[in-house]
């Protein structure tokens, strides 16, 4: 990897300086730790109840040591990286001094460690014999933690008094012996309780997965050893950080996004501004120009904002640096209290996750100032999620949730990918049948839209559209998207994706809806939403006409686009390219 300053990635040098033992045990012992955390992971999709988790896999595991120091984190949700170590330390405030074998620990308040009130944060002391060694750890978006709306994520919500139960730093274990009055609280104060503590119990469950694989690693390599290669591991993605950094050319980097609306006010954009300063191996994100926080609830609490810093930063940098707290150590952040990324309390944040979605694509559009061949332009602009949730015609109630597919952005000599989760959230897409399963849902319509991906010398991947229908009684519809008013920006001379759309079938014909709502929905009636296209890279008129014909032939970019966006006149079919007017086309656009 190479860019800007002469900086070539030398992983081998870097293991050399970091460690105090064998290079090839340090590998060893680093993937030995990941399999555990993923195990983890694997553990929570066997055996927990809702969709969200076992086809969605919004959860992330990780392993932290007795210091707090995330060490290691599973092949999951990105953007839960640098909340961990937020949360953990809540927990060592509490309990640092009185943390013993059987406890398990657990927060979901934004205000205490947490990021929003769905994810709740579960922490297992991992001891070897007497000893701490650190704690296995697993987060998880559940179904549902009471509130206003069904799903507690309304983005409509004003106050975090009405998202649901707010849990501070507690026991749900106290050496071994269960916390009969959380698990009950929890159960009388959430829909559908038998989901939410089935789901409870399979986090556990991951906990306990990793508490014991980390005392066989302890017993296969002692646990003088492993605490070495904690601190070997941390330092060498340090350098790999500091290295990655020092290639970027110094100078202070500025770009300026917006949130189409706070679920609110609707109308009113939300800047998210970002001054990227580099000096030398440093990196520090300033939000001054930011707005301040808002009335609706895409406030993000300063360990969330973090953890999206965390993972723009980590996207640039090469595979081989481990995910672990080493590599936060020479990225800071700059965000005044009682703006939108470091909101006062009680502000709103169940819906914060547009938000870390919008920091990152401000962060790569400030990147792409200073090194634009590392930068992808950005994907649909955030996982659009939503929930359903009322009764059929016998009274019963379901409640489904689920977070819809999108695309990223192209970049040099990468084409925009088309219907995947946005790379800072890396999960799954639940399939129709889990879907129809699930709830009294059908699903329409589900496709790539045509014409949607920015053009690009590189083109951006296609918006996805999904059309539910309603089957139940009666329900509430919660949906949280943006990039409607304010689509996906192109880089590097590439062109905007397509925006995002809302539509509501009310039985006599189609109307709009915001990008963030709560509505009632009723039988037969449906919700067609289309997420945004992602951004182009590069001059559209110079992508390759073999390119353009091969979309056109898949049905991806329209004859007229191919010949408006990309300067190719397309015939056929049999399709094909004219050559001749292709060529005075293109020639004639530059004039």
């Amino acid at each position: 990897m190479s860019f800007g300053k002469s900086m070539t990635w030398r992983r081998s040098a870097i293991w050399k300086r970091s460690m105090p033992f064998d290079p090839v045990r340090l590998e060893l012992i680093k993937n030995a730790i990941g399999s555990v955390v993923d195990e983890m992971l694997l553990t929570v999709v066997r055996i927990a109840y809702s969709s969200i988790m076992k086809d969605t896999m919004d959860i992330s595991s990780a392993f932290c040591d007795r210091k707090g120091r995330m060490i290691a984190q599973g092949l999951s949700l990105p953007l839960h990286l640098g909340s961990i170590p937020d949360a953990i330390e809540a927990v060592l405030e509490k309990y640092e001094n009185s943390i013993e074998k059987g406890d398990v620990y657990v927060l979901n308040d934004p205000y205490h460690g947490g990021m929003h009130l769905p994810d709740i944060f579960m922490f297992k002391p991992v001891f070897v014999r007497d000893s701490l060694l650190g704690f296995a750890i697993l987060v998880a978006h559940h179904n549902d933690m009471g509130g206003r709306v069904p799903g507690s994520s309304a983005a409509d919500s004003t106050e975090i008094f009405q998202e649901g139960i707010r849990i501070p730093v507690v026991k749900l274990y106290d050496k071994g012996e269960a916390n009969d009055t959380l698990y009950s609280m929890l159960s009388l104060n959430v829909r559908q309780p038998e989901v939410v503590l089935g789901d409870v119990r399979a986090q556990l469950a991951a906990c306990e997965i990793g508490e014991r694989g980390m005392q066989e690693l302890a017993e296969r390599y002692g646990v003088e050893q492993l605490e070495q290669s904690f601190d070997a591991l941390l330092d060498y993605s340090e350098r790999g950080a500091r290295a990655t950094i020092g290639a970027i050319p110094n100078g202070i980097y500025k770009f300026t996004d917006f949130l189409d609306d706070d679920g609110v006010n609707f109308g009113q954009p939300i800047k998210v501004e970002v001054a990227l300063r580099i000096d030398d191996e440093e990196l520090t994100v300033d939000f001054t120009g930011t707005s301040d926080q808002v009335q609706g609830a895409i406030n993000s609490t300063l360990s969330f904002a973090k953890s999206a810093i965390y993972f723009a930063i980590r996207s640039i940098m090469v595979e081989e640096v481990p995910n672990n707290a080493g590599f936060f150590r020479p990225i800071n952040a700059v965000a005044k209290v009682g703006s939108l990324v470091n909101p006062r309390p009680p502000g709103a944040c169940a819906a914060r996750g547009v938000t870390g979605f919008r920091i990152i694509d401000a962060i790569a559009g400030a990147l792409a100032k200073a090194v634009p061949d590392r930068i992808r332009a950005p994907g649909e602009g955030g996982t659009t999620s939503y929930s359903i949730a009322g009764y059929d015609s016998d009274g019963n109630y379901s409640q489904f949730r689920e977070a819809v597919m999108g695309c990223w952005g192209g970049g040099k000599n990468k084409e925009g990918l088309d219907g995947v989760a946005n790379p800072a959230a890396n999960i799954s897409n639940a399939p129709i049948e889990a879907i129809e399963n699930s709830a009294p849902i059908r699903v329409e319509r589900y496709e790539l839209v045509a014409d949607s991906g920015g053009p690009g010398e590189w083109r951006g991947g296609l918006a996805v559209m999904r059309e539910l229908r309603y089957l139940g009684e009666h329900a509430r519809l919660q949906l949280r998207s943006d990039r409607r008013d304010h689509p996906p920006f192109g880089v590097n001379g590439g062109g905007s994706g397509s925006p995002s759309n809302n539509l509501f079938d009310n039985g006599e014909n189609w109307e709009t809806l915001p990008t963030k709502f709560v509505h009632p929905i009723k039988r037969d009636q449906s919700i067609r939403h289309t997420t945004a296209g992602g951004g182009g890279y590069g001059d559209p008129f110079a992508r390759a006409p073999e390119m353009v014909l091969e979309d056109v032939y898949n049905g991806k970019v329209s004859v007229e686009a191919a010949a408006h966006d990309y300067g190719v006149v397309v015939s056929g079919p049999p399709w094909c390219v004219n050559d001749l007017e292709t060529s005075k086309l293109r020639v004639g656009r530059r004039k």
